[in-house]
């Protein structure tokens, strides 16, 4: 985020926008999928597809939509452990393969770091990744601008320094409102889609404990604002994209390093690092889980052991993180953010059979494959045929919307034909007769809690009373 307002300026803000957006959002529909889960003991959210529509094959698209919207999104997380490996030194020479030297060291830790731990080391040290980064980021907010002569300095000089990257420090209402609220909304449908957000969601032990997180979560806001306050700083600090070596993922680490001393920059280091690869171990765990629960056992294996399981899912951890890195390694990485919009943009067709399904059964499953497959080739050939000086695809994941004149997320427009395409199937398919699949869930289902059907204490009946002589 840092790196986008380094480049972008107030355009870069949508981020901030959508973590305000997406509590509001799951804090709607995410209990539901909790009890209806906790009730048929759902652990994915291709689980409860399969439940909801009795279908196996659009439980399967969904499981691998999910694993392929996870891998881009990891590809994030990597591109900030080469930035801080890089600006350490760890690249050895100027060439195209010394370069990504930091980003093989980047995956070799990731992939050490999970394999040989699985989910108990990032549940770990979760705490101390929390603390180490608003440790730091507290620090930055205070300290830097102090030393540049306060907030209202670091803007001026940053206004002054954004129109070298085309950019300001404002949104711009002529042309920049509807990109900013299509990324933002589109980002805020998407979050909570990721089977590594739904997974944690539904381990919860209880309804109201979901609730009460959502609502606890909102603060998370305030802290990512402050991170993307980092990129001003950096331009106040008055570091360039020709400074940067053309890549403004370099601006955050550039700038602690010219900025703080020595041990406190290692410190610095250390909380990017660990907060890269804390959710990156979490999302490639989940979608390992993913693959070993509704492919591998559901199709290729279904008298699996658990054992056998357990030695897939971590193979299959490792080659969601090689998707990863070959996301790194054939797609520009100096505008990151890319990665997890592009992620958004394939997450985001499940939304439908998942969301969607927990209010009504009125789609049928055919027509919801059907729209998810539309949903899925509109996006991608979309967002691959956007391009830019010296990347001639994937280079934007905004198009121009019809009838509109300005650009919007890819991830909406996608998913409006995505229901489109689901509505009009879901009436052919009615006339036409077409068999659909069993219902297992019940109406109830969706409001379950274990705690309200406890079985009820026996009335102790009416006190004793003692006589007094």
């Amino acid at each position: 985020m840092p790196a986008l307002l380094f480049t972008v300026g107030g355009a870069g803000f949508f981020p901030v926008a959508y973590s305000n957006l997406v509590w509001p959002i799951i804090f709607v529909f995410l209990p539901r999928l909790w009890s209806v889960s906790r009730r048929h003991d759902y652990v994915t959210p291709a689980d409860f597809v399969r439940g909801r529509y009795g279908s196996r094959v659009l439980s399967i698209a969904v499981a691998v939509t999910g694993i392929l919207a996870t891998m881009p999104y990891i590809a994030l997380q990597l591109v900030g452990i080469q930035a801080v490996l890089d600006v350490m030194g760890l690249a050895p020479g100027e060439s195209a393969w010394a370069r990504d030297v930091p980003l093989f060291v980047a995956f070799a830790v990731l992939a050490a770091y999970t394999y040989a731990s699985g989910l108990r080391a990032p549940a770990l040290i979760a705490f101390v990744k929390d603390a180490l980064i608003y440790l730091v980021v507290i620090v930055s907010v205070l300290y830097v601008p102090a030393r540049l002569g306060g907030w209202g300095q670091v803007f001026d000089t940053a206004a002054k320094q954004l129109p070298q990257t085309q950019g300001n420090t404002v949104l711009d209402p002529a042309s920049g409102v509807i990109p900013y609220m299509t990324l933002a909304l589109g980002s805020a449908m998407a979050l909570f889609m990721y089977p590594h957000a739904q997974v944690a969601v539904l381990s919860t032990r209880s309804r109201t404990v979901v609730r009460r997180n959502i609502a606890a979560l909102s603060a998370y806001s305030v802290a990512l604002g402050l991170i993307a306050l980092l990129g001003y700083l950096a331009l106040a600090q008055g570091l360039t994209r020709e400074q940067l070596g053309g890549n403004p993922q370099r601006a955050v680490p550039v700038l602690f390093a010219q900025t703080f001393p020595s041990w406190f920059t290692g410190l610095a280091y250390a909380a990017i690092i660990v907060g890269a690869l804390v959710p990156a171990a979490i999302m490639s765990i989940a979608a390992s889980n993913l693959f070993t629960r509704n492919l591998y056992r559901e199709v290729l294996r279904p008298n699996a052991t658990p054992a056998e399981e357990t030695r897939v899912a971590k193979i299959v951890s490792l080659l969601v993180k090689l998707g990863a890195l070959v996301f790194v390694l054939t797609l520009d990485s100096s505008n990151a953010v890319n990665f997890q919009l592009l992620g958004g943009v394939w997450i985001l067709q499940t939304f439908v059979a998942v969301v969607v399904g927990l209010y009504t059964r009125w789609f049928h499953r055919w027509a919801l494959l059907a729209g998810l497959i539309a949903g899925m080739l509109y996006g991608t050939v979309t967002a691959y045929a956007q391009s830019a000086p010296g990347r001639p695809h994937f280079a934007a994941q905004t198009a121009e919307l019809p009838w509109l004149g300005q650009r919007g997320y890819i991830a909406l427009t996608a998913l409006l034909l995505n229901l489109v395409v689901a509505s009009v199937a879901t009436w052919l398919l009615r006339a036409l007769g077409a068999p659909d699949g069993k219902d297992e869930t019940a109406a109830g289902d969706y409001h379950y809690d274990p705690a309200d059907t406890a079985a009820p204490q026996p009335d102790p009946g009416p006190r004793a009373t003692a006589s007094h002589q």
